[in-house]
């Protein structure tokens, strides 16, 4: 079944203080609550003082009915305001003079009816003070005051109209009221402020708490990417070493092998035999080719810049991935724009940069598939598109693909994307980003920062471009 409360409304009423709400800070429902509490006491006070202790000389003893009639309409009164404070602000809550004005009426009627100013009700303009000082400012409730010390003289004449009035007892009440008024004002205000205090303290100590956590998970963050630095660093150590060993073993034997087959070369032998000596002569530099490569790549890194072609960077990483085993029935088409100028880059850098991005578009593309890699002049930066026609890479991993650890692969560690975003950007050479993927293939660009234009003729004559004769070219493995 529908509800039906009126709407709830969170916006301060009239008389309430503005910073009341402010960083947070709601005074107004706990104080409507104290005023209902206080209320319906002052109700239930007044119905017993009216039926269950009427003495003799009690003035009340002849307007019985008509006090019960007055309680009972402040009891209507108290039900629909409970009702409606629990479905949102108050009743009247936006008119709080009208509601002192409506108080100060109902205490004077039972005052009149119970024998005027002297009679026990006098005391609901003191409940009424202080639920006004609860709940509204001190401007409304000195206000209030006013309406009730106006009330209490307005008895107190027409008492004295039909005899002697209580001069000391209408001087008392006066007195109590100014005193808890002014007092009940006070406390009010003072628990206000502590309030304010604490609220803005807690926000306080929850935006360091926030400010903290933020540190911390940058500060992490730091610790996890130097790791993964470090372990790739470690890595690339224990592969130069094992490849140098391997290169020394391996490049003995191969020397003595070349010189007999030197040897043999020089003997008066067949057509056939030469021929045959000759591959294997040619077979043994590919192999030695092979392990230079390998001692090349996997030497101790410089991070000395010198001047280089993105073009040649591009083929020399091209030469270390055609030993990968996945590369087989794969194509590798290049194009490269001509006459690029030369860059001021970390040339091995630039080499694990491209061979991680061609390895990766190895991994994603099955056999048969396409591989391109592209090169243009772009303003001021060489532009470099590496692609391939994988399935694509999950749009939940996009943001993710550059975070050290992180990995689809069964075997793999994380740090790849990880560590040619960190060598490209922190040597300030340039950026690298993920431009496109979807189910038909993914593109990773690599824009790298050229030299002042004033020196490209310079450069251009002392680093000429190796790539430039043939731009575009096809691999088939």
């Amino acid at each position: 079944m529908a509800s039906t409360h009126p709407p709830v409304d969170r916006s301060p009423p009239e008389g309430l203080p503005a910073h009341a709400v402010e960083a947070g800070f709601d005074w107004y429902p706990a104080a409507t609550t104290i005023n209902v509490r206080i209320r319906w006491f002052g109700l239930a006070a007044g119905f017993v003082m009216v039926n269950w202790l009427p003495g003799p000389g009690n003035p009340s003893t002849g307007n019985q009915l008509v006090l019960n009639v007055i309680l009972a309409l402040g009891t209507l009164y108290a039900l629909v305001d409970t009702w409606w404070s629990l479905a949102s602000r108050g009743l009247l809550s936006s008119l709080p003079l009208l509601v002192s004005g409506m108080e100060s009426l109902f205490v004077g009627l039972l005052c009149y009816f119970d024998g005027g100013p002297g009679s026990s009700f006098r005391f609901y303009y003191f409940l009424s003070l202080m639920m006004c000082a609860v709940r509204t400012t001190p401007r409304i409730t000195y206000l209030t005051l006013v309406f009730h010390v106006s009330g209490i003289a307005i008895l107190g004449i027409q008492q004295s109209q039909s005899g002697p009035a209580p001069l000391d007892s209408l001087a008392v009440t006066l007195v109590v009221m100014v005193w808890i008024t002014w007092s009940t004002t006070a406390l009010t205000e003072l628990l206000k402020r502590a309030s304010r205090r604490l609220q803005s303290l807690n926000t306080e100590l929850q935006e360091n708490q926030a400010l903290l956590e933020q540190r911390i998970s940058r500060r992490t963050a730091e610790l996890q990417e130097s790791q993964a630095l470090l372990v790739q660093q470690e890595k690339q150590a224990a592969f130069g070493l094992l490849a140098a060993g391997i290169a020394h073993e391996v490049g003995n034997p191969l020397a003595a092998i070349s010189s007999l087959v030197q040897l043999l070369k020089r003997r008066d032998i067949d057509d056939y035999t030469r021929k045959r000596l000759q591959m294997v002569d040619d077979q043994l530099i590919r192999i030695q080719r092979t392990l230079r490569e390998l001692v090349n790549f996997s030497r101790p890194a410089t991070s000395e810049q010198t001047l280089c072609h993105v073009n040649a960077v591009i083929e020399d990483a091209l030469n270390i991935a055609k030993y990968y085993k996945r590369k087989k029935g794969k194509r590798v088409e290049t194009h490269f724009a001509p006459q690029l100028p030369p860059l001021r880059v970390v040339r091995d850098q630039m080499v694990q940069v491209f061979l991680n991005l061609i390895l990766n578009a190895m991994e994603a593309t099955d056999e048969g598939g396409l591989i391109s890699i592209s090169t243009k002049l772009e303003e001021q930066v060489i532009r470099v598109d590496v692609s391939d026609d994988g399935q694509g890479i999950d749009p939940e991993n996009i943001e993710r693909i550059f975070q050290p650890y992180f990995t689809t692969k069964q075997t793999g560690t994380g740090l790849g994307l990880f560590v040619c975003r960190n060598l490209v950007e922190q040597s300030d050479c340039g950026q690298i980003q993920l431009s496109h993927s979807s189910t038909s293939g993914t593109t990773f660009t690599v824009c790298l920062n050229l030299c002042p234009q004033a020196r490209w003729a310079d450069l251009v004559a002392d680093c000429p471009d190796p790539a430039s004769a043939s731009p575009i070219r096809s691999r088939i493995s």
